[in-house]
């Protein structure tokens, strides 16, 4: 008997509405069923977030840290000019049309700064002035927050000196905000994610240089659905749930009578697949071994 040989099968979006839509007894009909549907999926892929661990959308980030400077992007944040040979790590640059400023953390390349997050909102073209340098270049785009605002957690995190990697715990609201000094300069030992919409990442003790780096695993939200021919980010074991869960939600809409079932076989589905997406590592069991002495 022949095979397919093939392990390619995925759904578009639009796949996923029909098949949610069948599950309730109903057909596609309106361009507002199709908008209807995307919109519950939306709200799907958010309570997700919510749920729990989701092992692939965990992004491995590093950002290198500036003499000085304690509070970073809870992600990835660069800014796109002209030049950036003539700035000065941890210098404040300030916007010559919409004065936002912000301060260099790293420059990634002759064209882009990595920076901490901009108090006011850089304008695209305008020039940008370097508070120390006194350098002057032009913004060639507009500041991009998403990688940052798609930030959900931070799981772990280390400090990498001298090609050595130092475990950094994370320290809780209360705990930050009791340390007497956030000033002092050293090894950074703790940090604290400040989880606002767009997260930031506050570390202690403050840096003292410019080459170490900041190397963490953070979740991250999942991609919305947008376009109906778009797939989804989500790998194949979750297909399942997605579909159920999908068929739920619109069922709230469309077939109040079908919701208990509905609802049951989501969170069925969700359990299986969530179960089997978690991380693994080798558990030994060793024995205590004593030796009773005689009497």
């Amino acid at each position: 008997m022949t095979t397919s040989a093939s392990t390619n099968f995925e759904l578009d979006v639009a796949d996923y509405i029909e098949e949610a839509f069948e599950r309730c007894g109903k057909t596609v009909r309106t361009g507002y069923d199709l908008k209807t549907a995307k919109r519950s999926l939306n709200l799907l892929l958010a309570e997700w977030a919510n749920r729990g661990l989701n092992q692939w959308t965990i992004r491995q980030t590093s950002i290198t840290m500036a003499t000085g400077i304690r509070v970073y992007p809870g992600g990835t944040l660069t800014m796109t000019v002209a030049a950036s040979g003539s700035f000065t790590i941890a210098e404040t640059i300030t916007g010559g049309t919409s004065g936002a400023t912000c301060q260099v953390t790293s420059k990634p390349s002759t064209t882009s700064m990595a920076i901490t997050l901009p108090t006011g909102t850089f304008s695209n073209g305008e020039t940008l002035t370097g508070a120390t340098s006194g350098a002057t270049t032009t913004l060639s785009a507009a500041v991009d927050l998403s990688d940052v605002q798609s930030t959900i957690d931070i799981l772990s995190a280390v400090l990498r000196r001298d090609n050595t990697d130092f475990s950094i715990p994370r320290v809780s609201r209360d705990d930050y905000l009791t340390i007497p000094n956030k000033t002092s300069s050293g090894r950074i030992d703790q940090f604290f994610l400040n989880r606002l919409i767009t997260p930031e990442l506050k570390v202690w003790p403050t840096p003292d240089n410019d080459t170490d780096v900041l190397i963490f695993n953070r979740l991250t939200r999942i991609q919305d659905a947008d376009t109906f021919t778009n797939t989804m980010e989500v790998p194949f074991r979750f297909y399942p749930c997605l579909a159920a869960g999908l068929a739920y939600y619109l069922s709230l809409k469309l077939a109040p009578d079908r919701t208990s079932g509905l609802k049951a076989l989501y969170e069925e589905e969700f359990i299986t697949a969530a179960t089997e997406d978690r991380d693994r590592a080798s558990f030994t069991i060793q024995p205590s071994i004593s030796y009773a002495r005689p009497v």
